[in-house]
């Protein structure tokens, strides 16, 4: 976590325990999985490319989480550790690491103050990278049907195999939920940052012979989401993304429709479903920036991912899982498949 945030957050957590004693919760979740991958190496194809060659991978997650809630203030957080491990290709190998911290305290019946920070580090494979950002926010909830957050803060970003793709720079964000009911809720969300990447832009064809000048972008991110809390449980959110750049081959407009459901059925299962659909506009033609696909592990655009899960006993949970993964690229014919299918058993604490 960036350093800065560290002794805001001592003082937070100093705050929530003091006078009345704090409410202290806490959660660990250990996942093991077995999959076969029909694309490991994650790599475009045009129609003469030979099929990607399978493989198996094991793959191990633990999460743990934690909160401290006192009289006015709180403090909660994340870590992750997981790692998967290649049957033939040991080329892709990889660990990663993320953590999210969040301490806020009450001004009131109606306003918040606080700070976040998140870090993800993945290291191995062919896309090594870490991503990190800090945030200081303030929250007004009138009641318990309204939510608004605005924050401010920075963004760094570092990519291992192309440090020419490094950036950093400062970010603005909003966000609002409102719940008509108990079951029925909606949100809405916003970003904006500046990004400087300290190397030279790109000129476009024909303007060779003017200077570009240093490499700056834009990131506009806007969307609304819809969540349904009953027999099933329903999600549906659409985002639209605007990646502005004075280098040639770094802008992109996205469009992105994700949804999500569960169901409980016979026999003490329980069904995940997962999907999304993406369109995507170069206005240069080419897109050569690999951060957009990266962060969230969003290496195509158009995916549906299924999860069956049942518990065995009161701590340890069997789940079978499918996804698929696909997109194409008009511009050159290249295309993108995979599917993973495994079996996992995940413990909880």
């Amino acid at each position: 976590m960036p350093r800065l945030l560290l002794a805001p957050l001592l003082l937070l957590l100093l705050a929530a325990s003091r006078g009345h004693a704090a409410d202290k919760r806490g959660s660990l979740r250990l996942t093991g999985r077995l999959s076969l991958d029909s694309n490991p190496l994650r790599d475009f194809s045009d129609a003469q490319s030979p099929a990607p060659q399978p493989d198996a991978v094991l793959s191990l997650l633990a999460v743990g989480e934690g909160s401290l809630t006192g009289e006015r203030a709180q403090l909660v957080g994340r870590y992750e550790l997981g790692g998967r491990k290649f049957l033939d290709r040991g080329e892709e190998d990889l660990l990663v690491q993320a953590a999210a911290a969040e301490g806020s305290v009450a001004l009131g019946a109606r306003w918040g103050l606080g700070v976040e920070g998140r870090v993800k580090d993945r290291r191995g494979g062919s896309r090594a990278y870490s991503d990190l950002g800090a945030n200081a926010f303030a929250e007004y909830a009138p009641d318990v049907r309204l939510a608004l957050r605005v924050r401010a803060g920075a963004h760094r970003f570092v990519y291992r195999p192309a440090p020419q793709a490094n950036f950093g720079g400062p970010e603005l964000g909003v966000q609002g939920r409102y719940r008509l009911d108990r079951r029925h809720t909606l949100t809405a969300f916003g970003e904006y940052g500046a990004r400087d990447y300290r190397v030279q832009a790109t000129p476009y064809p024909g303007r060779e012979d003017t200077a570009p000048g240093r490499r700056e972008d834009s990131s506009l991110t806007v969307g609304m989401g819809y969540t349904y809390r009953g027999p099933v449980a329903l999600g549906l959110t659409y985002t639209y993304q605007e990646l502005s750049s004075n280098s040639r081959g770094e802008t992109v407009l996205r469009h992105r429709l994700s949804g999500s459901a569960g169901v409980r059925l016979p026999w003490r299962l329980t069904l995940l479903a997962q999907g999304a659909a993406g369109l995507n506009s170069y206005p240069d033609g080419i897109f050569l920036s690999p951060e957009i696909l990266l962060v969230e592990e969003d290496e195509a655009q158009n995916s549906l991912s299924l999860k069956l899960a049942r518990p065995v006993s009161g701590h340890l949970d069997v789940e079978l899982s499918y996804a698929l993964y696909g997109t194409r690229l008009p511009q050159n014919g290249l295309s993108y498949f995979r599917q993973v299918a495994g079996l996992g058993l995940t413990w909880r604490l």
